[in-house]
């Protein structure tokens, strides 16, 4: 069962996000920082792929994955703040990140969905630090982690 308002913590949401290797990565995050449920859009890749399954490193036994197929009536569920991760978003180092509330996290290529950025005012990202031209973006799971460890720095 998908815990609606558990308020010690912390919910993340993927939308649509496609590689397995990706899923993965997030579903061992989650288990890592204390997190035992994953919410995914319906478009996201199952968790049960064998790569998911392998870069999960076993955390997939401890780290529930719930699929929604409504994700706006499920955000419209939560009684949290909901932040929408963002490339140009506000710094994430602007303020101390909680860990009472929802994160929403975009496919690798498209970002959000637009139904549902349109509906997530909370915008926060990851500033780009460089000099020249450089990188685009980061990984989705590479960003996860960031936004984990500055949701528990203390």
């Amino acid at each position: 069962d998908i815990k609606l308002n558990n308020r010690n913590k912390l919910t993340i949401i993927l939308d649509g996000i496609s590689d397995p290797g990706n899923l993965g990565t997030i579903i061992r995050l989650c288990d890592w920082f204390g997190l035992d449920q994953l919410i995914c859009s319906t478009n996201t890749v199952d968790c049960y792929n064998p790569k998911a399954i392998q870069s999960s490193m076993g955390s997939i036994a401890r780290v529930s994955c719930h699929y929604v197929s409504d994700l706006l009536t499920y955000i419209d569920l939560i009684n949290k703040p909901i932040f929408k991760a963002e490339i140009n978003g506000t710094s994430i180092y602007k303020n101390q990140l909680q860990e009472y509330g929802t994160y929403v996290f975009g496919s690798e290529s498209h970002g959000i969905s637009e139904e549902l950025k349109s509906n997530i005012k909370n915008k926060i990202g990851i500033p780009n630090f460089k000099k020249h031209n450089g990188a685009e973006s980061l990984n989705v799971a590479t960003s996860v982690a960031i936004f984990f460890s500055e949701i528990y720095r203390t």
